[in-house]
């Protein structure tokens, strides 16, 4: 199993992200990424925030050894063609370290406030699956023609290829139809903020409908926080998540380091590649680097 951070270009400013992105490298983490939002993920939403491609460009150029990677570009932000030509030039930037994620869209707030059509959820997965597909062919096809529901080409090329054979695809995905389409469609498959069991009867949809199980990739994002008073606790969930009763405190990693390590390894067991931090400003480091140092040892 290997161990990431995603942090959220969003309350901090560039010189603080960039900072951040080097200790984060410098702690022995494998991976950094960044998500696709146009406000703060929870309220308050006047909270700055970093456009996505931009900040996944800086990422790559800061760090040397890191897997840098967007969790997850929304489907209806940008045409398929311009975000497969924006990552070949990330991948080449990073020397072949490139990871791209995709997800069908969620944040309604900001798709109105931008006056960018919000679809119903069957439409979004299916714009989503047919992303996927647009974006693998050019990254692997000389040229491509292509007569789908949403997008169309002709004859289009990109190029250069990537500098990796072909990065990989991560479907963002919760629901089960979005599961199972995270199956056919994908590489990889992450989701946010849920338990080990949540998380191992989802793998279960998505690896049921991969056409290649054996090689699927498959990651959870966690919060992290300290050993905390309950209204410590409290105050902690609702400044970053803005709300301390959803679901997020279910896949929020809490408590002394062997308690965090009893969870970790029940991640483990639900067949986790990957457990990526979920970090939201303020960045508590002597927690991270608690982390680093205490648990990730054991899972080496």
């Amino acid at each position: 199993m290997q161990f990431g951070v995603h942090l959220g270009p969003q309350g901090l400013e560039m010189d603080e992200l960039r900072r951040a992105w080097r200790q984060i490298e410098d702690l022995g983490f494998d991976w950094i990424s960044v998500w696709d939002h146009f406000y703060a993920a929870a309220p308050p939403w006047e909270q700055p925030s970093f456009e996505a491609t931009v900040a996944h460009t800086a990422l790559a150029m800061e760090t040397s050894r890191v897997r840098v990677g967007c969790l997850v570009y929304s489907a209806g932000y940008r045409h398929p063609g311009v975000l497969a030509n924006t990552g070949v030039a990330i991948d080449h930037l990073s020397k072949g370290r490139f990871e791209f994620g995709l997800g069908a869209g969620w944040h309604e707030t900001e798709y109105r406030a931008y006056g960018i059509p919000f679809e119903t959820p069957a439409v979004r997965l299916r714009r989503m699956a047919e992303y996927a597909e647009v974006v693998r062919l050019l990254w692997t096809e000389e040229v491509v023609d292509y007569q789908g529901e949403f997008y169309q080409f002709a004859q289009a090329r990109c190029d250069p290829k990537p500098y990796q054979r072909s990065p990989r695809i991560w479907i963002g995905a919760r629901g089960p139809r979005a599961l199972a389409l995270a199956g056919r469609v994908g590489d990889a498959w992450n989701i946010a903020y849920v338990s080990p069991e949540q998380f191992g009867r989802s793998r279960e949809v998505v690896r049921a409908n991969s056409p290649r199980a054996d090689e699927f990739v498959t990651g959870v994002n966690v919060g992290l926080m300290g050993e905390l008073s309950e209204a410590d606790r409290r105050d902690f969930l609702i400044r970053r998540y803005g709300s301390a009763d959803g679901g997020v405190a279910d896949g929020v990693l809490e408590g002394s380091s062997a308690q965090i390590i009893d969870r970790v390894g029940q991640y483990q067991d639900a067949g986790a590649d990957w457990v990526i931090i979920a970090l939201r400003a303020p960045i508590e480091e002597e927690v991270l680097a608690r982390f680093a140092a205490e648990v990730i040892p054991n899972f080496v």
